[in-house]
């Protein structure tokens, strides 16, 4: 099955639970897919963002969560780890009722955690996308608990493809290593792309001058990160000339003690993943 083309057909319907921006993304990926947009139910308690998706997408929505799944037997649960408790604790009865597949995007909840909420025997799948995702350019690990067979996976992964590239995870454990490298991943790059342009600015550049080439220097490495298909270690050799100045201003990367802040940082934000699950347990 091509993972590109999600296999909702006439006969079955997907309900989003919660109406954000991820949960944007997704249906607007799967409607360029040409998916049907009747096929999609959307709950959302904000009036402005239940009437933007409506306007947006020509898609059904609801104020309550079991309006929604009502008929759906395909669940995306895409609203905040603090309130998925009881959120599903909510949806129990129909989830019992109507065995759907689950999808979930919430950080740090786990798919155990999501099926004895909705009362067991629930197959879940739990999915870390990132902000990119609102561009078609997003990178999602997936991890599939036992008892979701080969169509469940196939679907979750081609609701995922619909924005951007998707990853396997056979541990789920390492789901918070997902969080803590991709999910959290863009902040990292803002955050480098902010120093970079102050440093500009602090070298006698223009600010607009200096955003605009930080942005593209940013832009331009990421696609040649996907695109060239060399390795990440072998790019950066390539542009670093012996005693040049790229070698100059990597010596102070290295000398401060970039990588192991990196790995520091990376480290605390899936700690922090572990601490949102045993928080909303």
């Amino acid at each position: 099955m091509n993972p590109s083309k999600i296999p909702i057909t006439d006969s079955r319907s997907l309900a989003f639970i919660g109406g954000g921006n991820m949960a944007r993304s997704l249906i607007g990926g799967l409607l360029r897919q040409g998916v049907d947009p009747a096929r999609l139910r959307v709950a959302e308690p904000v009036l402005p963002l239940r009437e933007a998706l409506r306007t947006d997408f020509g898609v059904a929505v609801f104020e309550q969560s079991a309006q929604a799944v009502e008929g759906a037997d395909t669940w995306v649960f895409a609203v905040k780890p603090q309130v998925m408790r009881p959120v599903c604790e909510g949806l129990a009865a129909p989830a019992q009722a109507q065995a759907p597949l689950v999808i979930s995007i919430a950080a740090g909840i786990t798919s155990a955690q999501i099926d004895r909420w909705l009362g067991g025997g629930i197959r879940v799948v739990r999915v870390m996308p990132n902000t990119p995702a609102l561009l078609a350019a997003g990178a999602s690990g997936l991890y599939a608990r036992p008892g979701v067979d080969a169509g469940g996976r196939a679907l979750a992964q081609a609701l995922l493809a619909a924005a951007g590239t998707t990853v396997w995870i056979d541990d789920e454990t390492q789901m918070d290593a997902v969080t803590a490298l991709s999910g959290s991943g863009p902040a990292y790059v803002f955050l480098l792309a902010e120093a970079m342009i102050d440093a500009g600015i602090r070298e006698g550049l223009a600010p607009e001058a200096a955003r605009q080439l930080a942005l593209q220097t940013v832009l331009g490495a990421g696609r040649m990160l996907v695109e060239s298909g060399v390795d990440a270690a072998e790019l950066r050799k390539r542009v670093t000339s012996p005693n040049g100045t790229t070698q100059a201003a990597l010596e102070r990367f290295e000398a401060g003690g970039l990588r192991g802040l990196v790995a520091d940082a990376i480290h605390a934000a899936r700690l922090r993943g572990a601490e949102l699950s045993a928080a909303n347990d």
